[in-house]
């Protein structure tokens, strides 16, 4: 006679299933992002000459700045004095060599809006690679593009707040109105003329 064999149905894993909500199907909507570092998110900001925050986003810590840049122009609202819509278009964009894309320089070219973007060396060897294909190089005034210490120095003054700095909120709209508090806090210590 043969021995009693137990048969149990297979098993895909032991132990409990993962804790990990970051699904793919799920959007960044607390704009949370995983790195090495921890939990982190960015604040994307739109500031004027005098240091004070116009418009922001906030997204995930690992996404890239230029995924946010068409959705922080159209977030900028600025009230004219007397009556008449806002102006939605400012007059000169001066940003970093993160945000030198041709998308984001036809976004531009599009609206008419003048832009100080320095081109990476990437690009810049790849253009003089391909010759009189590559095109002309972008336009670049180095004299306005000092002033672009401005968005800077605004984000040093919202992080002079110590809840934008630290993000103890667990919500994203909690974070947003933190940052609004302490813009309406800046333009309150600074106002318009």
């Amino acid at each position: 006679m043969s021995p009693l064999r137990w048969s149990r149905p297979p098993r895909s894993t032991q132990g409990a299933r993962s804790n990990d909500n970051k699904s793919v199907d799920k959007p960044d909507r607390e704009a949370l992002g995983r790195s090495r570092g921890g939990l982190t998110s960015k604040i994307h900001l739109a500031a004027d000459r005098r240091c004070r925050p116009i418009a922001r986003i906030t997204t995930a810590g690992q996404r890239h700045d230029s995924l946010a840049f068409p959705s922080l122009m159209a977030a900028i609202r600025i009230r004219r004095r007397g009556p008449g819509r806002p102006r939605t278009r400012p007059g000169r964009v001066l940003a970093d060599k993160a945000y030198s894309s041709r998308t984001i320089r036809s976004y531009l070219r599009r609206h008419r809006i003048k832009a100080t973007i320095p081109e990476p060396s990437g690009q810049k060897n790849n253009r003089r690679r391909r010759g009189r294909k590559g095109g002309r190089p972008p336009q670049f005034d180095a004299d306005s593009y000092k002033q672009r210490n401005t968005v800077e120095r605004a984000i040093n003054k919202l992080k002079g707040h110590r809840a934008v700095a630290t993000r103890y909120d667990k919500r994203d709209y909690i974070f947003r109105g933190t940052i609004d508090v302490a813009s309406i806090r800046i333009w309150l210590r600074d106002p318009v003329p």
